[in-house]
């Protein structure tokens, strides 16, 4: 089950792999840590690693400090055809970074910074790229949503409102109609925007349902009408999203922790991976309007919040095929990289 694991130098907060072929392997980890005192300051780090899964190895390939990190994502394949990894700073910065390959043969990776743009004078909490690449979805500390262009390396804010009452800890483009753009708070709202034409539009919000503040809001890959949520009421909902002007239909399963990240398996439908603070890891899987726990993982001992599935075809383990997992924790520093033993996985 477990393959590696290391420790990093700050408090871990995301784990993302590279989506890219040829870089399935490549695994970026990202840490946020508050350093108090008479001058505060909020320091961070991203950490380049690759992972041999036969070998069980997780070997460093790159590190570089920056502000504290609330969140990196790879750009989705199919945009951009290099691999570029975006990340949402306490400095109020979206900045991205390309991959690079050394002379030193193919595992000489690195990461370069190619672009830049101070969003705003609030934190940036949490990004998403559009499925071509084009464009960034920023939520911001102040409640407000920003929408960044990426073009020819540069960095541009093309719009940006007041969403929320308090922090958007969650916003994602709709993969399937990249004009509409959820976002959720600790207001409880769960939005959903339309930006055909400016200003952005509410396309509709629900503030009932969700008890606690909206951490996470991911579209299904394979079915157009599936949005997942995750809130601080340690529910997972199922929402159907037929009529845009408000979710038809809504399923929830406690996870027992609060839900701040939710993965959805690249190649399996139905499949999730989610963090859940206080409670570890847990693999979820979904049909229609049934959702359940199919499997979980607790060898970290502090707050769960990063998550991700390896792209990479599965590998051999003990006679069956399986899937590679990274999860992270928070005050322990703690990154693993393991593979779930349930057999829907495999």
């Amino acid at each position: 089950m477990d393959v590696a694991h290391c420790y990093l130098d700050g408090n871990t907060d995301a784990v993302e792999f590279c989506p890219h072929s040829s870089y399935h392997h490549v695994l970026a980890a990202s840490t946020y840590t508050l350093q108090e005192g008479d001058q505060p300051s909020r320091a961070g780090s991203i950490s380049l690693f690759t992972i041999d899964a036969e070998a069980r190895r997780l070997e460093l390939l790159h590190h570089i400090n920056t502000s504290g990190i609330f969140d990196i994502k790879w750009n989705p394949v199919g945009g951009n055809s290099s691999p570029l990894l975006a990340q949402a700073d306490a400095d109020g910065y979206l900045r991205i970074h390309g991959l690079r390959s050394g002379s030193g043969g193919p595992e000489g990776f690195s990461l370069e910074e190619i672009s830049d743009k101070k969003v705003s004078s609030s934190m940036c909490l949490f990004l998403d790229w559009n499925p071509s690449a084009t464009s960034i979805t920023v939520g911001l500390s102040d409640g407000c949503i920003a929408i960044a262009s990426l073009a020819e390396s540069q960095l541009e804010v093309q719009e940006e409102w007041k969403a929320h009452d308090f922090e958007l800890w969650t916003t994602s483009f709709d993969t399937h109609q990249p004009h509409l753009v959820y976002t959720g708070s600790d207001d409880c709202r769960f939005s959903c925007w339309d930006l055909r034409n400016g200003p952005s539009k509410l396309a509709f919000q629900n503030s009932k349902t969700h008890k606690m503040g909206v951490c996470c809001i991911t579209k299904s890959p394979y079915d157009p009408n599936t949005v997942l949520t995750g809130s601080y009421d340690e529910n997972l909902r199922v929402w159907d999203v037929r009529s845009i002007s408000r979710p038809v239909n809504e399923t929830s399963l406690g996870l027992g922790g609060g839900v701040w990240r939710i993965k959805h398996h690249p190649f399996v439908p139905g499949l999730v991976l989610a963090a859940c603070m206080h409670n570890g890891f847990a693999i979820v899987k979904i049909k229609g309007n049934e959702a359940e726990v199919i499997e979980t993982y607790s060898k970290h001992e502090s707050l769960a919040y990063g998550a991700d599935w390896c792209r990479q075809e599965p590998v051999m383990d003990g006679g069956r095929r399986s899937f590679l997992v990274a999860t992270c924790s928070f005050y322990d520093r703690l990154l693993r990289v393991w593979m779930p033993e349930s057999s829907t996985v495999t």
